[in-house]
């Protein structure tokens, strides 16, 4: 019988968004930072982690910039298409993995569009998570004042923050766990904009490990100022 610690671990990207909020007509992913895709720093650092077995990028059906990337990356990938929404690309994926991994594997889901996120918050996760029956996910505690609003602009109440937290990417689940409870929030016409809430609907309990704050979503135009700086930060202390 396999333990809760047994288990490979494959990394999940879901990259076939087209990233409308940016407003251009490349979508964010393949967008430059540092002279390196988005993407292409997400998927260097997650195939530089010895942890993880193998990289699954689901891309648009119509995507011709991912053989663009260096060779070096591509050939460290497997490639399936995505679809419309991200919990398609991430069913895509499981359903991908299921034909040859074990039921005990664990499925390391990560953003496309989080290329700032540390080696140590992944390793973190992996290891807090390892002989978890279900898994987690990396998160930050809010620290802003949270304020209701009805309408969308007149001010409600002040919402107590003290036990909320900001859901980051990598979320890290048991295969079958994940294909189970996403196939069913799917089935129910949910609409799920992370892994952990699939699991939240199935009834099931996540870890929540807190990771850092500089692993920003780019999302926005503004945002890829700040994930310049941030990357810029990260490449000068190893040059130290």
């Amino acid at each position: 019988m396999v333990g809760k610690n047994d288990g490979d671990i494959f990394a999940l990207i879901p990259a076939a968004g087209a990233g409308t909020r940016m407003g251009g007509q490349v979508p964010k992913q393949y967008l430059s930072v540092l002279g390196k895709t988005i993407l292409e720093h997400t998927l260097s650092l997650l195939a530089n982690n010895s942890k993880i077995k193998r990289l699954i990028v689901a891309v648009a059906e119509d995507d011709q910039l991912f053989s663009t990337l260096p060779s070096s990356i591509v050939e460290k990938c497997t490639i399936i298409t995505g679809g419309t929404e991200r919990s398609d690309s991430v069913m895509a994926g499981l359903n991908y993995l299921k034909k040859f991994a074990s039921d005990c594997s664990w499925v390391l889901v990560h953003d496309a569009a989080r290329p700032c996120v540390q080696h140590r918050d992944i390793d973190n996760l992996i290891e807090a998570v390892k002989g978890h029956s279900v898994g987690g996910l990396l998160a930050t505690p809010l620290l802003d004042t949270l304020k209701e609003c009805v309408d969308s602009s007149i001010v409600k109440k002040t919402v107590d923050r003290s036990n909320l937290w900001r859901a980051l990417t990598p979320q890290m689940f048991r295969l079958t766990v994940l294909q189970k409870a996403l196939a069913e929030s799917i089935k129910n016409g949910a609409m799920v904009t992370d892994e952990s809430q699939a699991i939240e609907q199935a009834g099931l309990s996540s870890k929540i490990i807190e990771g850092s704050s500089q692993n920003i979503k780019v999302t926005r135009p503004e945002d890829l100022w700040l994930a310049e700086a941030i990357l810029s930060h990260y490449k000068s202390i190893e040059g130290n």
